[in-house]
């Protein structure tokens, strides 16, 4: 009877050492207005390891790197366990996490990615929805199961040394410190290169960072700098965990999970400046079942966003995103709250958004696309939402959208083309989205629906919401729209102007059509 007893008692720390995080997160499913399974918290043996054991030192100038790597592949061939970073400065080079792994960065622990470009080697891999090359990021897995980062430390990706800048999104006292910093000034005198390398491949690429017609190694090695690595790389990981670290200064995109399933990302705090390029904080592309709460972001570019892959390859690649739960979370700038596109052509769908603040970021809850997108954005469900102080609108959608931040758009003006091609596999669709209770004190534009006259914004319900603002909303191009209990305050002009819309309802009274010739509401 005693060995028995022995026994379960053994076989309970077991099951307890495994258990980690696991059920912690159900709460989080109340109130789901879709079916979808908890997403699954990854587990860990009871097994843990410093870094310092593997001679790693936090002196601030040791290169850390193969200790690192060491503590890690070791500590997964023995079945896995947490990977300790004891307070310190650790200066490393790129970290490959592998299963079973908890990357545990301690309280006052900072680490701090090697500037050094020909440390991160180019791989195959997908950038801005494009399969493409791009160095190797600071933190990568490929592939794996159950990894997390975990702590109260600090990531610092070393962006600085890899992003170009644009004069304009400096202050001149700023501009002309960078410029004597060394680097490579563009020919308009408008934009800074921290290398002949980096400008190179800018001058070979698209608008949209990647370059064109390479056709060796050689030729890409030749742009290595300009090849700019998101912060942290997960692709194709099943059970991820992100909580409680800080993220900052990431050389493209901070956090990047691409193909995963059951993804948490919890407490994290994500810092980019305002003025880095292709700064975003989280972009969550063709995952499936993703909880994202009670993190802080104040970036240089989307905060949270939703993708899928763009254009062609994204169609290929065929993996919509999708249950998702978005919770809790506070924006400081950026250039949009909560955000879908513009790189959505494998499709978005069953995404709840709750309980979250924006404040003083460009747009509060941003949908973007255009032609040659293709891709279905539906089911989603947004409320609770408070925001002050938004430059350009709290609600937008834009299909036409063109690789601009909404700020840059309204400061430089654009035209709109109104030709009507036939509706392809190339056409997005948004469609069978809800926004109910949100409050805005302080926006430029109430709201703007712009959708394509070939393919409508369609069946939108937009519910007790109220919004201060310079002007009203305008809606153009929209189908089945309801709005019930919008209270609209704008300081001048129509509450509510539409065109080329139809079938708009508002509070219970349904606008059948409307032409070029604005249909204003003033009360």
């Amino acid at each position: 009877m005693e060995t028995r007893k022995i026994i379960f008692f053994i076989a309970g720390l077991f099951v307890f050492a495994y258990t980690g995080f696991a059920n912690i997160y159900e709460k989080y499913m109340t109130g789901v207005p879709f079916q979808m399974e908890s997403p699954e918290c990854p587990v860990f043996p009871d097994r843990t390891v410093s870094i310092e054991a593997f001679g790693a030192k936090g002196d601030g100038i040791t290169d850390n790197t193969e200790a690192i790597q060491k503590a890690i592949r070791e500590t997964s061939e023995k079945g896995g366990g947490k990977v300790v970073i004891p307070a310190g400065i650790w200066k490393t080079g790129p970290i490959y996490l592998s299963s079973n792994i908890n990357l545990h960065a301690e309280e006052n622990a900072l680490v701090i990615f090697d500037p050094d470009h020909k440390r991160y080697p180019i791989i195959e891999t997908s950038f801005e929805g494009l399969n493409t090359r791009r160095s190797t990021s600071p933190i990568y897995a490929k592939g794996e199961q159950n990894i997390a980062i975990t702590g109260k430390g600090v990531f610092d990706g070393s962006g600085d040394a890899w992003r170009f800048v644009k004069k304009g999104k400096l202050p001149e006292s700023q501009w002309r410190s960078l410029v004597a910093s060394g680097g490579i000034i563009d020919e308009d005198g408008g934009t800074w290169y921290p290398s002949e390398e980096s400008k190179r491949g800018h001058d070979i690429s698209d608008s949209f960072n990647n370059p064109e017609n390479l056709s060796t190694d050689a030729e890409w090695e030749a742009i290595h700098h300009w090849l700019r690595p998101v912060m942290v790389s997960f692709v194709r990981c099943t059970n991820v965990l992100m909580e409680g670290v800080t993220f900052r200064n990431s050389p493209a995109w901070c956090l990047h999970p691409l193909s995963c399933e059951n993804v948490i990302i919890d407490g994290l705090n994500v810092f980019n400046p305002w003025y880095s390029q292709n700064g975003d904080g989280l972009d969550l592309e063709s995952c499936n079942r993703a909880l994202i709460i009670n993190n802080l972001f104040d970036v240089g570019d989307d905060a949270i966003c939703i993708k899928s892959g763009k254009d062609k390859d994204g169609r290929d690649r065929n993996e919509a995103c999708r249950n998702v739960i978005i919770k809790n979370n506070t924006v400081l700038h950026g250039h949009g709250g909560f955000v879908v596109g513009s790189e959505m052509s494998g499709g978005v769908n069953n995404i709840y958004v709750a309980d979250c603040m924006f404040l003083g970021t460009d747009v509060g809850l941003r949908f973007k696309s255009t032609r040659g997108r293709g891709g279905i954005v539906e089911n989603i469900w947004i409320e609770n939402i408070n925001m002050i102080n938004i430059p350009t609108e709290p609600l937008l959608f834009d299909l036409y959208y063109s690789g601009k931040s909404a700020m840059e758009d309204l400061e430089e003006g654009r035209s709109i083309n109104n030709s009507i091609p036939p509706v392809t596999e190339e056409t997005p669709s948004f469609r069978n989205i809800h926004i109910k209770n949100v409050c805005c004190d302080g926006a430029r534009r109430a709201m703007f629906f712009n959708g394509l006259p070939e393919m409508k914004i369609k069946h939108i319900s937009v519910e007790n919401v109220t919004i201060t603002s310079k002007i009203g909303a305008e809606l153009s191009q929209a189908e089945g729209v309801s709005l019930k209990n919008v209270r609209i305050y704008p300081e001048k002009g129509p509450k509510i102007s539409l065109k080329h819309s139809s079938n708009v309802t508002i509070d219970g009274k349904t606008i059948p059509n409307t032409n070029s010739k604005a249909f204003n509401i003033n009360n």
